[in-house]
């Protein structure tokens, strides 16, 4: 195929950025993902077991960090009754998490994880309240499952509502821990979800392979008052049925206990997983004492490097004269890659990125392989050819239609990638660098941003100040208002948080009545806080749980991500990348939180084919090029100064530049990850790594380098959960659709 239409390529950049699995790996930027949990055996019940999957679902292809620069005290109250911003509230009830029944012992009652709360706590929940707390909690649930068995019915009071106030208990509270280890990891933490995992991935085995619910779904179905249930209750009947097929619920005695050992290795393995790639994140610093090190680094790097260094102990480290610590985490990371003049430098950081947790005591090799391995060996007690199959079960795509998506994406890509190549090696060399012949991995970032500058006569960090925090969730605010007529307000204090970054707000419809709540944990922590961008929900829209029986609990959603925090005195400034994701991340929490769905099941972001997840946050996303959007929040944080007419329009030619590459590079992840769970012979001839050189011939112009190890480093397909399904064909029929559309243009 010749080269492609600007408008095409840009069609497939949008494209393959929703399709790919995109994850802390070796692609400069990390991914936005709206973050939940797809199940293997109650959708709703293991939505949180795991820090890393949750229902992960890969965004867009930049890096990006939604932070917040006002800052608050830490609301201390774990039980609160609505007031302040949110006390005119009406006819819809304030999230409440389930009552838990009075506990026996006096240690438990006073256990954060079950009190009765408005708000989660998660300010008072600590390690040591996780062991006593969780165990006391699934004893509970243990008897309420004994007794939904006993006395089940293939009706809905009878089934469907006993069944979900069951699953939403252990949805909250596991969410709360889970979450907590996301943004607040600590060893003790770790130690404690440790110590109770293996019981609650017991109670979750038992409640999805549970025949008598299983079977009353299925009398459901073909009743006579099947016709009578909503679309929404039927898909709930249908969704739980496929569920518990997928859980073993059928297997004989022998083999749902060979499934059910592999779930708990596989819990196990993927926690472990996730832990390597934070702790060698962790691991890595570079300490900088010389100026001609760090030249090219704009200011704002300076200023997180110095800030870095004093938290590393160098009390008297400054932007201007060091010394500098830099980091593998993105904010740092990215500015090394696109901007240090150092070559020596960019090789070093970069070397070290593309092998994070593959070596020593943190060496996630052995983990990958035995989880390619149990994934293959589930999916052939299930029935099924490989572990992409299972995937593809609960969605509307199929393996050979991602297949065959992929191929002609790539294949529309190649050219266009070819000559971004050529073009960048024939400006390295306009400009006197000694490389331009023999470009490698850290060379492309630093160039392309320079190439970018030239053509576009664009510098984003010389953006920055027109893209304030404050303007920018100001403007996205007011769009919400305008698209969908909720007013979203700052209801600080109202709720616990966990960090004294975190805001938190109430969105409220025309009438001035709250429908949800959301927070926003906006700053880079690499001491505790995992990388990339994500939405989850914290509790979803239901009737059913709704502490009054009467009206509906509202849902709540919570934003983090991984933004360069403010330095010194000024607030966080933003690229325009960075404005971007804030966009696409409140696309998804805009779906969980304005749902009109009262059936807590399918309410907001849950019961979401993975091929359709993405729409919600790419309309979101592509106001940043709306005019008046744009213009209404790129104001100067110290003149107030709009964005200059010229600066817009070159935002705009620039919106395609290098599309080819980048899409490329986003389908070598989706193409490995098909691979790995299609074709792929744990213990073969082939190593994972083999495998990934292979694709990437395919798929990359500039091959990877033979010691890259990406793949220790792909939380979003190994630090999953059990249950995680391969990504790589999700959104495949959505964006088919979009690309046939896109390319009409």
């Amino acid at each position: 195929m010749g080269r492609i239409p600007k408008r095409s390529l840009a069609a497939l950049f949008i494209i393959v950025n929703m399709l790919a699995v995109v994850a802390c790996t070796t692609r400069i930027a990390l991914s936005r993902s709206v973050h939940r949990h797809r199940p293997r055996l109650h959708r709703y019940a293991r939505r949180h077991h795991s820090l890393s999957s949750k229902l992960s679902f890969p965004c867009p292809l930049w890096s990006s960090s939604f932070s917040l620069c006002l800052r608050h005290p830490r609301s201390s109250p774990t039980s609160r009754s609505l007031s302040a911003t949110c006390s005119s509230a009406s006819a819809s009830t304030p999230p409440i998490a389930p009552r838990a029944p009075p506990m026996a012992d006096a240690g438990v009652e006073s256990n954060p994880l079950l009190r009765d709360f408005d708000f989660p706590p998660f300010d008072a929940v600590e390690a040591k309240h996780v062991r006593p707390g969780v165990l006391a909690l699934l004893k509970n649930l243990e008897s309420d499952l004994e007794e939904l068995e006993r006395t089940v019915e293939p009706s809905w009071p009878k089934l469907v509502e006993p069944l979900e106030k069951i699953v939403d208990r252990l949805t909250v509270v596991w969410g709360m821990i889970n979450h907590l280890k996301a943004v607040k990891d600590t060893d003790e933490l770790r130690a404690a979800i440790e110590e109770v995992q293996a019981e609650k991935v017991k109670f979750q085995l038992r409640l999805g392979q549970s025949k008598p619910i299983y079977n009353a779904f299925r009398a459901l179905q073909e009743s006579p008052d099947w016709n009578l249930l909503s679309d929404a209750q039927k898909r709930i009947v249908e969704n739980q049925i496929k569920e518990a097929v997928l859980s073993g619920v059928a297997l004989e005695d022998g083999k749902r206990e060979e499934f059910n050992k592999i779930e708990q290795e596989l819990e196990k393995l993927s926690k472990k997983f996730d832990e390597n790639v934070l702790d060698a994140t962790k691991k890595f610093e570079k300490k900088i004492t010389d100026k001609k090190d760090i030249e090219g680094l704009p200011a704002t790097a300076l200023g997180l490097a110095a800030q870095t260094a004093v938290s590393k102990g160098h009390e008297n480290a400054t932007p201007e004269d060091g010394p500098w610590v830099i980091t593998l985490d993105a904010p740092s990371f990215m500015s090394v890659m696109q901007h240090a003049r150092n070559r020596a430098l960019r090789e070093e950081i970069y070397r070290a990125y593309v092998t994070r947790a593959s070596s020593g005591d943190i060496d996630n090799t052995l983990i990958i392989d035995q989880i390619l391995k149990l994934r293959l060996e589930k999916a052939k007690l299930l029935g099924y050819n490989n572990y992409a199959e299972v995937s593809m079960a609960m969605k509307m795509a199929t393996v050979d239609k991602a297949e065959e998506l992929l191929e002609k994406l790539r294949s529309a890509s190649w050219d266009a990638a070819v000559q971004d190549m050529e073009d960048l090696k024939h400006f390295a060399k306009s400009q006197g660098a000694k490389e331009s012949d023999d470009l490698s991995h850290w060379d492309i970032s630093f160039w392309s941003e320079r190439l970018r500058e030239s053509k576009y006569d664009i510098n984003e960090e010389e953006l920055r100040p027109y893209f304030s925090l404050p303007k920018v969730t100001e403007g996205l605010f007011n769009l919400a208002r305008t698209l969908f007529g909720i007013e979203i307000e700052a209801a600080d204090g109202l709720a616990p948080v966990w960090n004294s970054d975190v805001r938190f707000y109430c969105v409220k419809d025309s009438s001035g009545n709250p429908i949800a709540y959301f927070y926003f944990d906006p700053y880079s922590r690499p001491s505790e806080k995992r990388g990339g961008a994500w939405m989850d929900e914290v509790v979803a829209r239901s009737r059913v749980l709704s502490p009054d029986g009467a009206s509906t609990r509202l849902p709540i959603a919570h934003m983090v991500c991984n933004q360069m925090p403010p330095v010194g005195t000024k607030p966080s400034l933003m690229t325009f990348r960075e404005v971007e994701t804030v966009f696409h991340e409140f696309g998804h929490a805009l779906q969980h939180m304005l749902t009109k769905q009262d059936e807590g099941l399918v309410a907001g972001i849950r019961g979401i084919e993975w091929d359709a997840v993405e729409l919600p946050s790419q309309f979101m996303e592509n106001w940043c090029y709306h005019r008046d959007t744009l213009m209404g929040i790129a104001k100067h944080y110290e003149t107030g100064e709009s964005l200059p007419e010229d600066v817009y329009k070159k935002l705009l030619a620039a919106r395609t530049f290098r599309a080819g590459s980048l899409s490329l590079r986003q389908i070598r992840f989706a193409s490995i990850d098909l691979q790995l769970h299609t074709k792929y012979v744990p213990g073969g001839p082939e190593s994972v790594y083999d495998v990934d050189q292979r694709v990437s011939e395919r798929t990359q112009v500039l091959p990877p380098l033979a010691e890259d190890r990406f793949l220790c480093g792909f939380s979003h397909i190994f630090a999953g959960s059990s249950s995680y399904l391969s990504k790589s064909g999700q959104r495949c029929y959505l964006q088919m659709l979009s690309l046939h559309l896109r390319m009409q243009v």
